[in-house]
């Protein structure tokens, strides 16, 4: 089941992140629920905005080819709409998995790296591009596009979480962890960086940290149910551990893009 979570706030222009929750999908899930995470707002023109509402509603309805004709009139509207080349693209992508479509699959990718081209710093389109790059056995061409990310956007922490998502994938936890100690020097309050090696801690035993690294998680945000059942397994078997509360004012970024569970590691 989908879970697109509507935001009430409208944040800066053509930018988003990613609000998904810790979870690994079995892989019997992988091609139900890919990456559909559909914009809810569009970055220039109430009408494009507004085609890219009814496209997320048509979607949530089970109706992804309305939902394409939707996304494909914002864009109509507003050609440089990054969010609506996203939509499309992972819409797309869906539809190629399910229909073992190599032609569909081909058009995702070009509407993924046509959202690109209109904001480098796309997080959603990031992950979605990854996914569909390593499910065509690319994922040499996944890490070096994630790589040049941390590269052209050095103050990205969502770059640095993005590029630990796929290094825990391949089985590379020390990697993934210099990823995300990275990321919390760009900002010490993402969430999702905690969020990510609280799990990385927990898989490889260290409990209390992992416990630590969760609290923190949940006090800049407390909505990650994943985590707080996390949290309170691990209280059982430990007890409650204090944790040191953010040392700034806690922001959540950006969140003009609904998310929904992925291919690979959520957070």
């Amino acid at each position: 089941m989908i879970d697109l979570r509507r935001v009430d706030s409208l944040p800066a222009v053509n930018r988003c992140s990613n609000n998904c929750a810790l979870l690994k999908l079995a892989p019997a899930e992988a091609i139900a629920a890919l990456l559909l995470g559909v914009s809810l707002f569009t970055g220039c023109g109430m009408v494009a905005k507004g085609r890219n509402v009814d496209g997320v509603r048509l979607f949530q309805q089970g109706n992804p080819q309305a939902a394409a004709q939707r996304f494909q009139a914002a864009l109509q509207a507003n050609p440089r709409d990054a969010d609506a080349y996203y939509n499309l693209a992972a819409v797309t992508h869906r539809s190629a998995l399910q229909n073992r479509d190599a032609g569909q699959l081909t058009q995702a990718e070009t509407l993924y790296n046509q959202c690109l081209d209109l904001n480098v710093d796309h997080v959603d389109c990031r992950r979605g591009l990854a996914v569909l790059l390593t499910e065509t056995n690319r994922t040499d061409r996944a890490f070096v596009m994630l790589k040049n990310w941390t590269i052209s956007s050095p103050q990205s922490a969502d770059a640095r979480i993005e590029l630990a998502r796929l290094y825990e994938e391949v089985g590379d936890p020390r990697s993934a962890e210099t990823q995300l100690n990275e990321a919390l020097l760009l900002n010490v309050n993402n969430w999702r960086a905690h969020s990510a090696l609280g799990r990385l801690k927990e898989q490889s035993g260290d409990y209390p940290q992992a416990l630590a690294n969760y609290q923190r998680a949940l006090a800049i945000n407390r909505s990650q149910p994943q985590v707080s059942d996390r949290v309170a397994v691990l209280q059982q078997k430990f007890g409650a551990l204090p944790y040191l509360p953010p040392t700034t004012s806690p922001t959540l970024g950006n969140t003009q893009t609904a998310t929904a569970p992925r291919r690979y590691l959520n957070y």
